[in-house]
């Protein structure tokens, strides 16, 4: 992964703080944030967040400016995955914006 992606790494890992319920893992050339065994959010390269909450939340989320679905190698994935840029991240508030809403949702999983 690239610097970029590393910075938005460690700020997700500030922001989270030291909740024993988070995982870290290195996954598909990502740093990805896990609660009980399922992806929340990850940092990609370029800096870019990766975001997974529910069909009907994604699809709600895809419409804001620097959100789209997200693309992994030639495979653009379902509602439930999002991209969001860097610039649409740039603040800690809008970081942590998408990582509880990726909270809220896995909080409704089964």
């Amino acid at each position: 992964m690239d610097a970029a992606g590393e910075e938005l790494a460690d700020r997700i890992r500030a922001l989270m703080g030291a909740d024993p319920s988070i995982e870290e893992k290195r996954m598909f050339g990502s740093r990805a944030f896990l609660m009980d065994g399922r992806i929340l959010v990850g940092a990609r390269k370029g800096g870019v967040l990766l975001v997974r909450v529910s069909e009907e939340q994604g699809a709600a989320l895809a419409v804001r400016p620097g959100v789209a679905r997200a693309v992994m190698g030639a495979k653009t994935m379902s509602a439930s995955w999002l991209d969001v840029d860097v610039a649409t991240v740039a603040d800690d508030d809008a970081l942590m914006f998408w990582i509880d809403a990726a909270r809220e949702d896995s909080a409704g999983r089964p």
